[in-house]
Parts: structure tokens; C-alpha cells; sequence
């Protein structure tokens, strides 16, 4: 019965230290030069390939504000 109790304690102690730990932890922020560089780039659309295709290729040149589907996925019954 012991050995019940102890292994329990010693759960419960383990559990709590796990949650405890975050609390304990040094908190971190970034910086402007942490964040990542986007590059632009000028590729044409007919360069670009499925499914990296930049926002501004799938709207018309008509002047609408649609966005046109790239691709359709469907699964197969």
C-alpha cells in the first residue's frame, strides 16, 4: 500500500512541476530583425506553378474582383 501511495505522490509531483514549468520560463519577444524577409519577387503568372501561385495571378485583368479557381480538389468515390 506503500508503494501505491508513493508512486502516486511522485506522479502528482511530476504533473505539477510540468505545469508549473512554463510559468517559470523566461519570456521572449521579437525583434524587427527576428522576423523574416519577404522578398518580392516579378515572376510572370505563367511561370508560377500549382499551388504557389501568387494572389494577384488568379484575379481577371477585366477588372473584377473575382478570384479564379486555381485548381479544384476532389476525392474520388
Amino acid at each position: 500500500m506503500f508503494k501505491s501511495y508513493s508512486a502516486l505522490a511522485a506522479v502528482l509531483l511530476l504533473g505539477a512541476l510540468v505545469i508549473a514549468l512554463p510559468v517559470l520560463a523566461p519570456t521572449v519577444e521579437a525583434s524587427e530583425a527576428a522576423a523574416p524577409q519577404i522578398k518580392a519577387t516579378a515572376l510572370t503568372c505563367s511561370s508560377q506553378v500549382w499551388p504557389d501561385i501568387a494572389t494577384s495571378c488568379l484575379r481577371s485583368n477585366d477588372g473584377s474582383k473575382k478570384i479564379l479557381e486555381a485548381r479544384l480538389v476532389t476525392a474520388r468515390r
